[in-house]
């Protein structure tokens, strides 16, 4: 890997990893770090105190010396029981801080993922499941981050004790160290740096593929068994899922020959200090256990020199997860609205004047120079043939979609509320459903009166109360759906709705009764849908034609063609 691409990698780490840390209220986690960073040092240190006495028991054996034994083991003991609570506790510290890592950074990636309605851009956006960036990648990177953390800690005390240790017994044991860990390092960065990286990054969206193909089938499965198309499923699931394999596969062959080399470069440790030390233990210069400190200290050097070499397969996992996240902080961040945009000025009536909307992104236009008013006593009806903008324009005025030219009045986005072709059924209580997407203060006699109204008070007789938690959107038909949509539409009482084929799931005594309750709630509102008996809760319509051109008329019948 190249220096530009390292720094590159420092650089996405920093601005994922440094936040945390340096937040005005994450004095305690600072304060946990340098906890942490201690017991290090301290286990460390017990290490290397324990690799002394080692090799001081060794000699005192050779020399068989019962008092030097003797004190030998006493000291062992002290250093065990030293060191077992010291190890224990770091272990503990480097969990809580990863999960409250974990915790501070997942709300941020969440605050960052619903302002200004990223998820909306980012679903649209080449940033493929966001979700598991979110959820695991998150989880992964605090945990990964601490672990790396603390065995770079724990190598640099090992590392400078252990060369003390190497120093004083053998320096030409030292230079054939270096040359040799040197060596290691660069086979391992050049030969499997880019590779694995690589492989690692691509296996992380293949899972993510392979698991959001099994949710859509979950969250799908009843259409899916009226069009019959298991057989289709299975083969798709079964595509990402080999897709998945395959490259997993890559990644154990890769694997495979990096732990080749790594059980090759540390066995050769094992043998390498009594290959120089033998000649001076021939010689009587050295004792056994002289060698023996040597050896373990030699180990121990080895492995902090190559650091990269041992934990590389674990490294090469945290920058492809790392990479994840920062595209995705990066998409949050980002996301603006276009050069070419639509003015939005805060206001009543709701009005566009001169509005030309062009796809997100592109430069195709939907509708041109577009003009209307929409107050509470002049409902306005959108009709035109598929594909001509009517559901884009709603999405223009929900704020949605900026994209074009041209004036738009409309009050705060509190005051509009849209209800989709399928609502959307929230994960909670009946109560939550009625309410959303607001917190209303709302007593049950009313909720129990709205349900009435719009014919969906047995949902209490068969769920028993407003706190009962259902799969609301498998228990509700589409039409239940869309009822209970009103329902929250009545209860919120914004001052202007936008319905986008609202109730095309329902017969037309439904609809009707529906709008009736719509038009005696002062609400102004917006429909798109192609009914004829729509006709009848409008007071004027908008003909959206493929030409970019449209029409408005008061509502008459010789004047209407659907």
């Amino acid at each position: 890997m190249s220096n530009r691409g390292q720094n590159r990698g420092w650089q996405k780490f920093l601005r994922v990893a440094i936040p945390y840390w340096t937040a005005s209220d994450q004095r305690r986690a600072v304060g946990w770090l340098l906890v942490l960073l201690l017991l290090s040092f301290v286990s460390s240190s017990f290490l290397i105190w324990e690799t002394l006495q080692r090799g001081e028991l060794l000699s005192a054996l050779a020399a068989r010396d019962t008092e030097r034994f003797r004190q030998g083991v006493f000291l062992f003991v002290g250093i065990i029981a030293l060191s077992v609570p010291a190890l224990s506790l770091k272990t503990y510290l480097q969990d809580k801080l990863g999960l409250d890592w974990r915790h501070w950074l997942t709300n941020q990636f969440r605050q960052d993922y619903f302002t200004d309605q990223a998820f909306y851009q980012i679903a649209s956006s080449a940033i493929d499941n966001p979700d598991q960036r979110i959820a695991e990648d998150i989880r992964n990177f605090t945990q990964q981050a601490l672990t790396l953390l603390i065995i770079f800690s724990d190598s640099t005390i090992q590392l400078i004790g252990f060369l003390g240790i190497l120093w004083f017994i053998s320096k030409s044991l030292l230079v054939v160290l270096f040359v040799y860990a040197v060596i290691g390092t660069v086979i391992t960065t050049f030969v499997f740096g880019h590779v694995l990286v690589s492989i690692n990054f691509e296996q992380l969206k293949r899972e993510a593929n392979f698991r959001y193909s099994l949710v859509r089938i979950r969250e799908n499965a009843e259409s899916i068994a009226f069009y019959q198309g298991q057989s289709q499923e299975f083969d798709q699931v079964e595509n990402r899922f080999l897709s998945a394999f395959h490259n997993f596969n890559r990644l154990i062959r890769w694997q495979f020959n990096l732990t080749v080399f790594q059980n090759a470069y540390q066995y050769i440790t094992f043998i390498l200090p009594f290959v120089v030390l033998a000649p001076r233990l021939f010689a009587g210069e050295l004792e056994i256990g002289a060698v023996s400190q040597s050896q373990a200290a030699f180990e121990r050097v080895g492995l902090a020199l190559g650091l990269v070499i041992t934990q590389f397969d674990q490294l090469s996992a945290f920058v492809a997860g790392i990479e994840r996240l920062d595209q995705l902080q990066n998409a949050m961040t980002k996301i603006a609205l276009p050069k070419a945009s639509i003015e939005i000025r805060e206001g009543t009536p709701l009005a566009l004047q001169q509005v030309t909307l062009h796809l997100p992104q592109t430069s195709t236009v939907l509708i041109r120079e577009l003009s209307f008013t929409i107050e509470p006593d002049s409902p306005l009806l959108i009709v035109g043939e598929s594909g001509v903008g009517k559901s884009s324009l709603l999405r223009a005025i929900a704020g949605l979609w900026h994209t074009g030219s041209g004036i738009m009045i409309r009050p705060a986005a509190q005051q509009l509320l849209f209800l989709p072709q399928r609502p959307y059924m929230i994960l909670g209580s009946l109560r939550q459903q009625l309410l959303y997407p607001h917190q209303l203060d709302k007593a049950d006699e009313q909720l129990l009166q709205i349900l009435q109204q719009v014919g969906l008070i047995k949902l209490i007789e068969r769920s028993g109360s407003l706190e009962a938690v259902e799969d609301w959107s498998k228990v509700l038909s589409l039409g239940e759906q869309q009822r209970l949509a009103f329902a929250r539409l009545l209860l919120a009482q914004p001052r202007y709705a936008l319905l986008d084929e609202a109730t095309s799931a329902l017969d037309t005594a439904h609809e009707a009764h529906l709008y009736k309750l719509l038009q005696t709630s002062q609400i102004a509102y917006a429909s798109v849908g192609h009914r004829q008996t729509l006709l009848a809760y409008h007071q004027q319509v908008l003909q959206l034609k493929r030409d970019q051109s449209w029409m408005l008329n008061p509502i008459t019948e010789s004047q209407l063609q659907f």
